[in-house]
């Protein structure tokens, strides 16, 4: 039985199976995920898990190349968008329009369904070489 860091069986596997750049999101409650794209389903009620706590945990686990947001979340979540921004300090990014960010969501390999409910905190993330 692992002692530390990411539980969740599926969720362990599914990170340790990722190369470089292949791409995944965290989500929030409501992201439509598109048909044929694996899902890591969290959520359990509102707000449970918060998308801070996986990104916390995700982060402490993977390194990354590249991650996107949506545009919207500048205005629509300064508070959230600041912490991603921190947490994934030095980590290249851009933004794209939400309905883009929706269309990119189906290369992902994955996607973690988190239990958030405020606006915009979905997360594209590229997958960096370790070493």
């Amino acid at each position: 039985m692992k002692k530390s860091g990411i539980i969740n069986a599926q969720l362990a596997g599914l990170l340790a199976g990722l190369g470089h750049k292949d791409t995944y999101m965290i989500a929030d409650a409501g992201m439509p995920i598109p048909k044929g794209v694996e899902v890591v389903d969290l959520a359990v009620v509102g707000g449970v898990p918060t998308f801070r706590q996986v990104m916390d945990a995700v982060a402490d686990e993977c390194v990354f190349e590249h991650y996107t947001l949506a545009e919207e979340i500048k205005e629509a979540n300064p508070e959230l968008h600041a912490y991603i921004q921190e947490r994934l300090a030095g980590v290249e990014h851009d933004y794209v329009p939400h309905v883009d960010l929706k269309r990119m969501e189906a290369d992902c390999k994955f996607v973690i369904r988190t239990g958030e409910f405020s606006p915009y905190p979905n997360v594209l993330l590229t997958a960096a070489c370790a070493f």
